[in-house]
């Protein structure tokens, strides 16, 4: 059995977090993990984290500058007697890197799961994160991405052919979709049974463009009477439901339902997936939406061209083109035929197949 240590800022449900757990429950029983919360905090998904066999859950307050807080994970990876440490914080990974060095573990991974800093910037910062990139260059004994464009961000001098460096393509089991028996309907939510629902899941923050997706709605909504939208996500009830009451175009057209641990449930009730996203690793929720068999209507960022097929590239926008989203939305309004056509379930499926891509990761460990 593997004795491997994760390393993750919480437990709070989004990218990182749902692959890590996804991929441990694919080896329950077959990997011993300590997944350190660097954050100090666990969050939604602490209890499906419980659930993994031989698991250990460890959290702590991991500061910039707290030296105190490295020579604790320093003792954690010394003691825990591991095969590998895989952390997940990008460049922030270099210092515990640096540690697990000194600890003496021989598979040092850095795992990249965003494809641009997600900070906002200062030359303080910059240079901290500068720093900190350097350390995971040199402390790294392997360097993985979800995207290709996460590599081509961080590290673009790098060899192409330095097999230091490998993209590892986010793994879906699809057959959670196939064996749902509890699909939602629209009139579940209020939603006429003929009612046309444009669905986007997750969480609320700046990169996945929550603006735009209100300003298409407003448009749209006060066009056709019977076009809904469907938002899920952390924190879009915090930060969208006050808006939205008060909007007389979109009060009753626009659903907010915050953190759901239920999505494949809910996909059923789209008729299309919007993602106007303006960064990403590899959007897990994306994938689950084409295996889901949904149309999409998506921005044109790096990640998202390398996850969609080759066939949609130039239907995707700029993640602000607020118009040109409404006329693809609009297409798929009038005509039934060509949402049927824009399936791409059986692509998704072989093209992110658990059992290839989860192995890969495995072997790596």
């Amino acid at each position: 059995m593997k004795k491997v240590i994760f390393v993750v800022s919480s437990l709070n449900s989004g990218g990182i977090e749902n692959y890590l757990l996804r991929f441990l429950n694919y080896f329950d029983g077959q990997i011993e993990p300590i997944v350190i919360c660097k954050g100090n905090v666990f969050g939604e998904l602490e209890e499906d984290y419980k659930k993994v066999r031989h698991i250990q859950l460890i959290k702590m307050k991991v500061g910039y500058f707290n030296l105190n807080s490295y020579y604790a994970i320093y003792t954690i990876l010394k003691k825990s007697k591991a095969q590998s440490v895989c952390d997940f914080t990008g460049n922030f990974a270099g210092l515990v890197l640096l540690m697990a060095n000194f600890a003496g573990i021989k598979n040092r991974i850095s795992f990249y799961r965003g494809s641009s800093n997600h900070f906002k910037e200062t030359k303080i910062k910059l240079l901290y994160n500068l720093i900190m990139l350097q350390l995971v260059k040199w402390n790294a004994t392997k360097i993985f991405s979800n995207s290709y464009a996460a590599l081509d961000y961080f590290y673009s001098n790098r060899d192409k052919n330095d097999t230091k460096f490998k993209t590892i393509y986010n793994g879906i089991d699809a057959k959670k979709f196939n064996s749902i028996t509890n699909k939602f309907k629209k009139e579940d939510f209020g939603i006429p049974s003929n009612g046309f629902v444009v669905g986007h899941t997750g969480r609320y923050n700046a990169a996945k463009n929550h603006d735009t997706i209100i300003e298409v709605a407003e448009k749209l909504c006060a066009i056709y009477p019977n076009i809904y939208f469907m938002l899920c996500g952390k924190d879009t009830e915090v930060f969208l439901t006050k808006y939205i009451l008060n909007n007389s175009i979109l009060k009753d057209k626009v659903k907010i339902l915050g953190y759901r641990n239920d999505i494949c449930n809910i996909l059923p009730v789209f008729d299309v997936y919007f993602f106007p996203s303006t960064t990403e690793g590899q959007p897990n929720s994306l994938i689950e939406a084409m295996i889901a068999g949904l149309p999409i209507v998506a921005s044109n960022i790096g990640p998202i061209i390398e996850t969609i097929p080759e066939i949609l590239h130039n239907d995707l926008l700029n993640p602000m083109d607020v118009e040109g989203f409404c006329i693809r939305l609009e297409e798929y309004y009038f005509s039934k035929q060509k949402r049927e056509e824009d399936n791409f379930s059986s692509w998704a499926i072989e093209r992110f197949a658990a059992e290839a891509l989860f192995n890969q990761f495995y072997k790596e460990l």
